[in-house]
């Protein structure tokens, strides 16, 4: 090999490896991780395509117009709650509100079964990754299949915030939701949202990949007794639902 032919190769071969160190520092893009409880409407719908339906006004009829009866001993139990709860609602810390109101009424409801496996989890971790973005965090109340662990969320409640300067518990419920459907592998979920005394109910259903709609349905006021008698059978019919649908998914 001439001298020539020997500095052309020392040429290709630095070039050669200054382009493997390159490759090698080239940066990786980093893959965007949010919150459950930070997260904004902004940021949700930057990273799926997710729009409120206001056109089916029917989506809710067989959920909230149920025909579970409120029996007299629970009528009872939830005016002494109203009763002793009403007027410190707007001024509960978030503990304070979960302990002293929202608590009791869930155990009420009982979101537990051993023989079908299913109970509330409270403070629960939950991560939903893509190639794109990652949904984490703790969730305040999830109805799930499992008892030492959760294994299968079906339903959500979100946010026991005082009020919505607080922040906006809607797309944080959301991005719980699509999580759970991701995981799943299922195309809808149900949910519900607290922001002081109101209660706003949720309905998510996948349309593509990466594409959600939702549906929200009108406000139940929880200081008002029949409101909150209406909150805990909407809270019973999801939970009575839920329960078939494991037994169904039992049987197959």
């Amino acid at each position: 090999m001439t001298n020539d032919e020997l500095l052309l190769e020392n040429e290709k071969l630095r070039k050669e490896n200054l382009a493997l160190k390159k490759l090698k520092t080239k940066t990786i893009p980093e893959i965007k991780t949010y919150s459950f409880s930070k997260i904004t409407e902004n940021e949700l719908k930057s990273v799926v395509d997710i729009e409120e339906n206001f056109k089916d006004e029917t989506i809710f009829d067989e959920w909230l117009n149920n025909e579970i009866i409120v029996s007299e001993e629970v009528d009872i139990f939830l005016s002494k709650l109203l009763k002793q709860n009403r007027k410190f609602i707007f001024s509960y810390n978030e503990d304070d509100l979960k302990i002293y109101f929202l608590a009791p009424i869930f155990n009420k409801v009982n979101f537990f079964s051993y023989e079908d496996e299913v109970r509330a989890f409270y403070e629960n971790d939950l991560t939903y990754k893509t190639d794109k973005f990652i949904f984490k965090g703790r969730v305040d109340f999830m109805f799930s299949k499992g008892l030492k662990r959760s294994e299968k969320p079906y339903f959500f409640i979100q946010e026991f915030k005082k009020g919505e300067e607080f922040g906006n518990p809607r797309p944080q419920l959301l991005a719980e939701m699509i999580s759970a459907v991701e995981l799943n592998k299922t195309k809808t979920i149900r949910g519900a949202f607290i922001t002081g005394e109101n209660w706003r109910f949720v309905i998510l259903e996948k349309l593509e990949k990466d594409k959600y709609q939702y549906f929200l349905s009108e406000a139940f006021n929880s200081t008002k007794i029949d409101e909150l008698k209406g909150i805990y059978r909407n809270l019973q019919f999801v939970k009575n639902e839920i329960i078939n649908m494991v037994r169904q998914e039992k049987k197959i």
